[in-house]
């Protein structure tokens, strides 16, 4: 249940943080935007939890801020990477 629960809200997650992605983000593959998402909610809960959160009883919005937030920055960081960026340098 609980790797169901983080592949289906990973795309999510991945897909806001890509949606939300300065610039051009759209040429990387969408398995690689889920994975973001799934590493965003990982590491933002780890981030969350580092700065004095405890979650709180049924949907954490804070939490989930921070989790696209981060997954934001891993998109940001995948395209970088994967060199797959169609800005123009003209």
């Amino acid at each position: 249940m609980t790797i169901l629960f983080y592949l289906i809200v990973g795309a999510i997650v991945g897909l806001l943080g890509k949606f939300l992605a300065p610039g051009d983000k759209d040429n990387i593959p969408l398995w690689l935007t889920i994975l973001c998402g799934i590493g965003g909610m990982i590491l933002g809960g780890f981030i969350y939890q580092a700065f004095g959160g405890d979650g709180s009883d049924g949907l954490d919005w804070v939490q989930g801020i921070v989790a696209v937030v981060t997954a934001l920055v891993l998109v940001m960081i995948a395209s970088t990477v994967t060199g797959r960026n169609t800005k123009s340098h003209v």
